[in-house]
């Protein structure tokens, strides 16, 4: 079975070509709800996370206060780090496990969807990489609109994002959001009959 990634900037619907993929019938892995399960009451990574940033980063019923585990985690390189080491390894076990199952379904292709894939772990685990791509001003605009935030604040999160040209230089293939919705349809759809041929 051939793994490939989907990753792209904010704003530059990436979703939308996941969701038809999985529309037409592949295994489709959102690994960023994946990161946010191993942030659900009863996760292994859980006593981890409170030794490393305190115990009240959990309220009473179990459940991880992301806004403070953020704000304690985010402060310094080193509690990024610490963050990443405890639930990195979890996200990819639970990643594999299920790509393991659409193996086993007898799937030829498997998507993973994640932000954040280029300079991970994960990127050794794609066979291909589809980068999806969109002018920098409508990734703005469909940002504000998904969110309801400024513009501001939205080309505030692009710029702090992995830069477009690193995330092509990873790339096997881009796909380019720079027309309709129908079109960027069109496009990922002749992906998806190529990647069919060669699996």
């Amino acid at each position: 079975m051939k793994i490939i990634g989907i990753t792209g900037r904010s704003g530059c619907g990436k979703s939308s070509v996941t969701r038809l993929f999985a529309a037409q019938g592949y295994p489709c892995i959102d690994a960023d709800l994946v990161a946010r399960e191993v942030l659900e009451p009863g996760s292994v990574c859980i006593n981890q996370l409170q030794n490393a940033f305190g115990s009240d980063i959990v309220d009473e019923s179990g459940a991880v206060r992301r806004r403070l585990l953020a704000d304690r985690a985010f402060a310094t390189p080193e509690g990024t780090a610490k963050l990443t080491d405890i639930t990195h390894p979890e996200i990819l076990r639970r990643i594999d496990a299920r790509l393991q199952e659409a193996e086993r379904a007898g799937a030829r292709l498997a998507f993973v969807d994640g932000a954040v894939i280029v300079g991970t772990p994960f990127a050794s685990r794609c066979d291909q990489l589809l980068v999806i791509t969109a002018p920098y001003e409508q990734s703005v605009a469909r940002i504000c609109a998904r969110d309801g935030i400024a513009p501001a604040m939205a080309r505030r999160r692009l710029d702090a994002q992995t830069p477009e040209q690193v995330l092509r230089d990873a790339a096997t293939f881009v796909l380019e959001n720079d027309e309709t919705p129908e079109r960027l349809q069109e496009r990922a759809i002749a992906l998806l009959h190529q990647l069919e041929q060669e699996s």
